[in-house]
């Protein structure tokens, strides 16, 4: 199988899987006509439906199809040793009907045992599109097809889906009842804004007495420099300098 198809059959298993419930082994119902194509094509019918599927299968016939193909007589004796393989589906009919007729009555009208039905009559695959959730397989050409899943099929899955949105009967019970006309407030004039409205003052600004720094002047205010305009009491001194050679020495006074 080419693995553009694999994915596609995949995504049609998962499907069936997430919205109905469809779980591994998948049980297939075949009918005496797949049967007789398989033997005459050397088909190996069980490998094949695992293939199609993506998965572990049951083949399952009832006593109806395999009636059919005794009646057909030893030429079809293949078809009939291939049928008695799969596991005898009960159909609870006491006498024999024809095989399309008895598929349908075993699918019914939800598939709530959820068969996959492998068939060969167009007749019965038109009848199996309107029950929603019946996969249907065919053989074309020597090759196993499992059909596009139906429009029925397709509503129902997304009325489940628009279902899971929707809280159940028993949650909502559960919830708080609303009122059916809750009280209207009354509209009137609003007040100012808040953050637009001036704060008031809780005592008067010339009562607050500014502490005073130990030196007597109060925080907030500099120092004023003293300016000293009194002449140092000490005495200039006197430095002699001595000249270099060999004149006579000469004394130079200078004050500071």
């Amino acid at each position: 199988m080419r693995q553009k198809r694999a994915k596609t059959y995949r995504k049609l298993m998962s499907l069936y899987c997430m919205s109905f419930g469809f779980r591994e082994p998948y049980q297939v119902l075949v009918d005496s006509e797949i049967c007789k194509l398989a033997t005459e094509s050397k088909i190996d019918l069980s490998k094949q439906l695992s293939t199609v599927l993506q998965g572990a299968t049951k083949p399952m016939i009832t006593q109806c199809c395999i009636h059919e193909l005794y009646l057909q007589g030893k030429s079809q004796q293949p078809a009939v040793d291939l049928a008695k393989g799969f596991e005898r589906r009960k159909c609870n009919h006491r006498e024999a009907i024809p095989g399309d007729d008895c598929l349908a009555s075993v699918v019914g009208d939800t598939n709530k045992h959820r068969y996959v039905v492998a068939t060969q009559l167009q007749p019965l695959r038109a009848k199996l599109r309107l029950v929603p959730g019946v996969p249907i397989i065919h053989i074309n050409r020597s090759v196993m097809i499992l059909e596009p899943p139906s429009e029925e099929t397709i509503r129902v899955k997304q009325q489940k889906e628009q279902q899971a949105l929707h809280p159940a009967a028993a949650e909502l019970a559960k919830l708080p009842q609303q009122p059916s006309n809750p009280p209207r407030k009354k509209k009137g004039p609003k007040g100012p804004n808040p953050l637009s409205v001036k704060k008031k003052v809780t005592g008067p600004t010339s009562m607050r007495s500014t502490p005073s720094s130990p030196g007597g002047l109060s925080i907030g205010v500099k120092r004023k420099r003293e300016e000293n305009n009194q002449q140092p009491t000490a005495t200039c001194k006197r430095k002699r300098r001595r000249k270099h050679g060999g004149g006579p020495t000469s004394t130079v006074v200078t004050t500071t």
